[in-house]
């Protein structure tokens, strides 16, 4: 997980959901993604005083080697760097941390997070994650992307469907071995050139891995929760079972909460908020 000031709430949340539902907790070791220029000691030890058995390391992670590749998108939090680290954990964590499970901070598990580690990712996959092929995957992509021949033929041999790139298992020996971190930046390179995707972090890596992935039942990311982009509107559940609930989106259970506005399903969220009082650090 990535982990800042604006969301360490939700990351204590997340933390302790994974703890609560896990057969073996003691066998959880957590790898923390902080900005080189956070108050990484407060954030530590902010964590270290609820959870003082948790195995866990924080990574510095250098804005600077990203922001020139960051393209601005719909909604300013996604342009966050931080948003992006997901792309360079092969680099960031030490060789011998062979697969992950990537979490986002705005989601809450209620199953025992080894289960979803356990997803086998076949022969060559690189990760694996749930795949929404009911969405339409061209609004994902601008016009000038899908009238470019060169650009579109990107998925001419591949069956693309939309993931969340909020909740990933990810091989990083396989990662490391295909350069797939140089892959998603020649994208947003390009993204710098020409506009082809309007939102943050996620279109590069549709453009890489759309198709290409191991498909995880929906039941571990019920994700949208926190509405669309734009006002963050309350939103349900998706049918069937839950393993995973995930505020993606423009509204945040803490920020709904504080302010008296909660969606019904923040009432999911909040067993697991350990910082109930609006929580300031100094960044």
């Amino acid at each position: 997980m990535t982990l800042d000031t604006a969301y360490i709430r939700g990351s204590m949340a997340a933390i302790l959901s994974v703890l609560q539902h896990s057969s073996c907790p003691q066998n959880i070791a957590f790898h923390f993604v902080a900005s080189a220029t956070s108050n990484a000691s407060l954030l530590r030890a902010t964590i270290s005083s609820s959870f003082p058995y948790l195995n866990f390391r924080v990574y510095s992670f250098d804005d600077s080697s990203v922001s020139r590749l960051i393209s601005t998108s719909i909604r300013s939090a996604l342009d966050c760097p931080l948003n992006y680290a997901r792309s360079y954990l092969a680099n960031l964590l030490p060789l011998c941390v062979r697969r992950v499970v990537y979490l986002d901070s705005d989601l809450v598990l209620v199953d025992d997070i080894a289960k979803l580690a356990a997803n086998p990712l076949g022969d060559d996959s690189v990760l694996a994650a749930p795949e929404h092929c009911n969405a339409n995957f061209t609004t994902y992509f601008t016009p000038t992307f899908w009238s470019n021949p060169s650009l579109s033929l990107t998925f001419a041999n591949r069956k693309p469907c939309y993931f969340n790139t909020g909740v990933m298992v990810i091989d990083l020996d396989r990662w490391r071995d295909g350069d797939y971190t140089t892959k998603i930046e020649e994208w947003m390179e390009l993204q710098k050139r020409m506009r082809i995707y309007e939102l943050g972090s996620l279109p590069p890596f549709l453009l890489v891995f759309a198709g290409n992935i191991v498909p995880v039942d929906h039941r571990w990311n019920q994700h949208g929760l926190g509405g669309d982009n734009y006002r963050g509107l309350c939103r349900d559940l998706h049918p069937g079972p839950v393993s995973l609930l995930h505020w993606s989106g423009k509204g945040k259970p803490w920020a709904r909460l504080d302010a008296n506005r909660p969606c019904p399903l923040d009432a999911l969220w909040a067993p697991y908020d350990l910082l109930q009082s609006p929580f300031a650090l100094d960044s």
